[in-house]
């Protein structure tokens, strides 16, 4: 009779993959934090295994190279709220695109964009900084600008399908339009750099893009004439 081999048995332990999770979001966190502080350049794998508090065996065990630990990092931002789904599956997302009114939608994509920009706004600086010195990055630099260029269009038709746009603005343009004013880039410049509270870029952002995006209201119209 023929005995049968069989291969190795693999065994899964729930408590080791979490632990491995717990690990890698630890190495994304803190490789997220010193991209921010010191760029991506004067970053190294050694900075990134010791603030994280583990070799640097297993950052490369991990993540492998430099550049995968930055996209590692972008992830971990994006990831890093109360609500870890995907943008467009999040509940303000969804009442943005429901809501009826158009200039209510613009608000509230304003209002639940601006906490998404505070927390991935740093990492797109790093990424922009870092694309031209490296093809994988630079790969997924242009993957999230289509990516947000995208989105912004899926917006607009929402927009559309609740009244006009501005007079002589078609979609193309207004994709271009709120893909320009709605990037995270320019809340990075305003808030970041140029010391706009919160609050400030919310309301310039959210009056910017009604007056650019939208028809004058028949009271604003009136308020015009008088003028």
């Amino acid at each position: 009779m023929t005995e049968v081999v069989k291969g190795p048995r693999h065994y899964r332990s729930p408590k080791r993959e979490a632990q491995a999770a717990a690990t890698r979001a630890e190495i994304a966190g803190a490789a997220r934090r010193l991209f921010i502080a010191k760029g991506y350049p004067r970053t190294t794998l050694a900075d990134i295994a010791e603030a994280a508090g583990v070799a640097v065996p297993t950052v490369k065990l991990a993540y492998r190279t430099k550049p995968q630990v930055l996209v590692a990092a972008w992830d971990h931002a994006v990831k890093d709220g109360a609500d870890p789904r995907p943008v467009v599956e999040q509940e303000w997302f969804r009442e943005m695109i429901s809501t009826p009114d158009q200039r209510e939608q613009l608000r509230l994509q304003v209002a639940g964009s601006r906490l998404v920009k505070s927390r991935i706004a740093p990492v797109i600086e790093v990424i922009r900084a870092a694309a031209p010195a490296d093809q994988e990055i630079d790969a997924l630099w242009e993957k999230m600008q289509a990516e947000f260029h995208d989105n912004q269009r899926h917006t607009i038709r929402a927009l559309r399908n609740k009244g006009p746009l501005r007079a002589g603005l078609s979609e193309d343009e207004a994709t271009d339009v709120l893909y320009t004013l709605n990037h995270p880039t320019l809340y990075q410049m305003l808030v970041g750099h140029l010391g706009w509270s919160g609050e400030r870029y919310q309301e310039w952002l959210t009056r910017t893009l009604i007056d650019q995006l939208l028809e004058p209201s028949a009271h604003q119209g009136r308020a015009s004439t008088a003028g």
